[in-house]
């Protein structure tokens, strides 16, 4: 019974490599373990000499005539090849695009915002697409929406190129903007005014509540400056500190 869809244990990615004897050449060039050209071999001979070394014979040039087999690791080889995808990946233009829309009338600290929004997506290796769209009879006044996006533009020479100048499309203004290399392209101003957050945590305030250390001794500090009762008085007596003068009958005196 045939199978539908291949089965999970082999493996999807560099499927179309022949391996061993899936090659299908009566005569293959051979590359040795080492890197160096072996010469050409019936694909007996090839497939025996890559058993005696322990190793598979993978077909990397199909094309070729003949085709070009090497004696490697079948495992090997595949890490090899994810390993050049991913470096080959990391040297890729930017493919993701963001959008930031401006209007005629922006206001200044808008217009400050939308900036650093464009700054930090230019920075993160992606595009931006500035759209200002008009309202109402906005259109005609055009030239203020075009003042708008050349001054936005300026602010961001530094970190961009632009794909094409600005266009009116229907009721907007369009362009795209492309980042800079790195060793060309300014610094990102932004990321100097968030503080790390390893400066912040673990910090106590001046004015910071006071420890439970502190605030249970003063409850004993206080019990110690209250002078103790004596034998036959109350604690919170409120005449004990009182001073009686004696009286006439006790000094003898007569009125």
């Amino acid at each position: 019974m045939s199978r539908p869809f291949p089965s999970r244990n082999f493996p999807q990615q560099n499927s179309n490599v022949r391996v061993n004897g899936k090659i299908r050449a009566r005569e293959v060039r051979v590359i040795g373990v080492d890197s160096a050209q072996l010469g050409v071999f019936p694909l007996n001979e090839a497939l025996a000499m890559a058993r005696s070394h322990g190793v598979d014979l993978v077909e990397i040039a199909a094309t070729a005539t003949p085709p070009v087999c090497r004696l490697v690791d079948f495992g090997k080889y595949r890490y090899e090849l994810s390993k050049k995808d991913k470096e080959s990946k990391k040297h890729q233009h930017a493919n993701k695009v963001k959008e930031v829309q401006l209007s005629p009338q922006i206001d200044a600290h808008d217009f400050g915002v939308k900036l650093t929004h464009a700054i930090d997506f230019l920075c993160d290796e992606m595009k931006v697409k500035v759209t200002l769209k008009f309202r109402g009879r906005e259109m005609a006044h055009q030239q203020f929406g075009f003042q708008t996006v050349e001054k936005f533009l300026k602010e961001l020479q530094p970190f961009a190129t632009q794909d094409n100048q600005p266009k009116l499309i229907g009721r907007g203004i369009n362009v795209m903007l492309t980042p800079l290399p790195r060793t060309k392209r300014a610094k990102n101003p932004n990321q100097s005014l968030r503080p790390p957050e390893s400066e912040t945590d673990g910090e106590e305030s001046p004015e910071s509540p006071e420890s439970e250390a502190d605030v249970e001794t003063k409850p004993v500090e206080i019990r110690k400056a209250v002078p103790e009762a004596e034998p036959g008085q109350f604690a919170n007596n409120p005449f004990s500190k009182l001073e009686v003068k004696p009286g006439a009958a006790e000094t003898g005196e007569k009125s």
